[in-house]
């Protein structure tokens, strides 16, 4: 199974500012003091020695994950903004004129959720066939509503692509696009479903806009047995630890630190953090990643938890 995250910021896109790139540049330059940086060699040298968080970025785009196992129908978990980049991705890579299967299954109907299904350049190709999983009742609700004409200049009945919407349960197993396919119930605001995906001996579980209230031990059981063995887990780490307890209590996120509990608990092979919150820069998520490291390092009994924290445009092969 191979997972490639196109969107993993939180609530709602960002972007890289001035000065940010500013900030950047500085401790890029700064370090450069005093070496000898003749060559492109020397130069890219020089870089390879740097963090991510000054050569890189972890990207802006909301929710939208890609799982590839080797078949022809495509799976996709939400439809955040980052649903337009994948969309380009996949219209490079097959062209317009063979027609496509996606599947989609929907954590929960927010807006940072949906909000890249208009600029999902395969709903408008005639032949394509998607279908939106969700045990959300008013999941066709939803999509239809922003695209209503006075949010959005393409109504939903003109799109080209046959639209299907699905509803499923909650704790039952299904057979999807070669997968087994199973939700789980969430703490969040309006619900939200944790997606679990099993192929070929592997499992990755899907788990974002979800809080764990420590008072809830049968709901945090519930989830750990979800989790139980899972090749990866792509969890809501939205805020550092103090901020979930404090004052973004009852918000409906996670955090690292809860995610690396219940992953050692479930005995995951990797934690991987997602669902950023857009006010944190690429230097804040670089030092979440590094104590959250730390504390499943220094909490460890015989289990070991890969941790990483995601970014628009990785990959990962399990």
């Amino acid at each position: 199974m191979k997972i490639k995250f196109w969107g993993t910021r939180g609530s709602i896109p960002v972007s890289v500012t001035a000065t940010n790139i500013r900030e950047k540049l500085v401790a890029a330059l700064s370090g450069a003091i005093g070496r000898q940086l003749t060559t492109d060699a020397d130069i890219n040298d020089y870089l390879n020695t740097l963090g991510f968080e000054v050569t890189g970025t972890f990207g802006g785009h909301s929710s939208c994950v890609q799982i590839d196992i080797g078949t022809e129908d495509h799976i996709i978990c939400d439809m955040g903004s980052g649903a337009r980049p994948l969309a380009q991705s996949l219209l490079t890579r097959f062209g317009p004129a063979r027609p496509q299967t996606y599947h989609v299954f929907m954590s929960h109907l927010h807006w940072d959720h949906i909000m890249g299904f208009p600029f999902f350049t395969p709903v408008y190709i005639p032949g394509n066939r998607i279908i939106i999983h969700s045990c959300h009742a008013e999941v066709e609700r939803a999509f239809r509503r922003q695209q209503d004409p006075i949010s959005f200049p393409v109504e939903f009945d003109q799109l080209a692509a046959r639209i299907e919407f699905e509803i499923l349960q909650p704790g039952q197993v299904y057979a999807i696009a070669g997968m087994k396919v199973s939700a789980q119930k969430q703490h969040h605001s309006g619900d939200s479903y944790g997606w679990r995906f099993e192929h070929g001996g592997q499992a990755v579980v899907y788990s974002t806009d979800s809080e764990h209230p420590v008072d809830d031990i049968a709901g945090q059981a519930a989830i750990v047995e979800f989790f139980r063995g899972a090749d990866a887990v792509i969890f809501d780490a939205m805020y550092s630890l103090a901020e979930a307890v404090s004052v973004k209590a009852d918000w409906g996120h996670s955090s690292n630190i809860v995610g690396v509990e219940l992953c050692q608990q479930a005995k995951v092979k990797r934690l991987l953090m997602f669902h950023h919150e857009p006010a944190y820069c690429d230097g804040k998520l670089t030092q979440l990643l590094a104590e959250t490291r730390r504390f499943e390092e220094i909490t460890r009994e015989d289990h070991r938890v890969e941790v990483l924290t995601t970014w628009d445009g990785m990959e990962l092969e399990l």
